[in-house]
């Protein structure tokens, strides 16, 4: 089976770009980020032992996506013709793909991950990486929330507020999947954040953090003050739209009884 069959069995689809969450006209920086993130989320050592073999299997797809764009002339071949060089230097051999991880990304702090965040977040590449992603994702909140980075749901009004900026202002269309999006929809997506924030410790291997045991208590620590405030945010739309939502609902029943 070729790597993009792969791609498609493991993660639904063939196309490298949409496999690492980036656009096609990623920056190598930018497919890098979108690797590593991407491999954090399955990677092997973060898997139930019962787990395990599809976590290295998809651990080694997304390696093998990322050296394909990573590589020049490869991404060009992709790009151009939609296939890639099964036999090129990027894909030849038994490639151990953890150290090719290891190798890639340095052992970081912290402390590390706190200066990041902070000159990220509100800053012209955080706007542009959000802009980018509306367009890219047409509106889609679950799309565009697992590609903007240092992010999570409870970020979630924060980058609202940063899309509806630039669509009232003309910069973005409006996407009827980002201003019809349903509030069942961004439950569902707050609790599949919450299953994952449960994970958090396990990243703290991932990353190489060493004996920085206060990752846990860092992500507990934000994680219970940017709760409220989305909790405040849902009760919001349920109190702005709950009466509207509760006519659409009539108005399914009414279809399904004509039928």
């Amino acid at each position: 089976m070729g790597l993009l069959e792969q791609c498609e069995a493991a993660f639904g689809s063939p196309d490298l770009y949409r496999v690492l969450g980036v656009r096609r006209e990623a920056s190598p920086e930018e497919i890098r980020r979108g690797y590593h993130r991407a491999s954090l989320r399955v990677h092997p050592d973060r898997a139930e032992p019962d787990a395990k073999e599809e976590a290295t299997r998809r651990f080694q797809i997304l390696g093998k996506a990322y050296a394909v764009l990573s590589d020049a002339e490869q991404r060009t071949a992709y790009d151009e013709q939609g296939t890639v060089d099964e036999e090129g230097e990027a894909l030849r051999g038994e490639r151990d793909w953890q150290e090719y991880w290891r190798l890639l990304f340095k052992k970081i702090s912290v402390k590390d991950i706190e200066d990041f965040e902070k000159s990220y977040k509100d800053s012209e590449e955080e706007l542009a990486d959000i802009k980018a992603a509306y367009m890219d994702f047409e509106g889609d909140m679950d799309r565009i929330m697992e590609s903007v980075l240092c992010v999570d749901y409870t970020d979630e009004p924060r980058i609202r507020k940063i899309i509806e900026k630039a669509i009232d202002s003309g910069e973005v269309p409006s996407y009827k999947g980002f201003v019809k999006e349903s509030k069942q929809k961004m439950i569902a997506r707050k609790r599949r954040a919450e299953k994952e924030a449960r994970e958090a410790e396990k990243t703290k291997d991932e990353l190489g953090l060493g004996g920085e045991d206060d990752l846990k208590a860092l992500i507990q620590s934000r994680n219970k003050d940017r709760k409220k405030e989305m909790d405040d945010f849902l009760a919001q739309l349920e109190a702005k739209y709950g009466n509207n939502a509760k006519k659409g609902g009539k108005k399914t029943a009414a279809k399904k009884g004509k039928k």
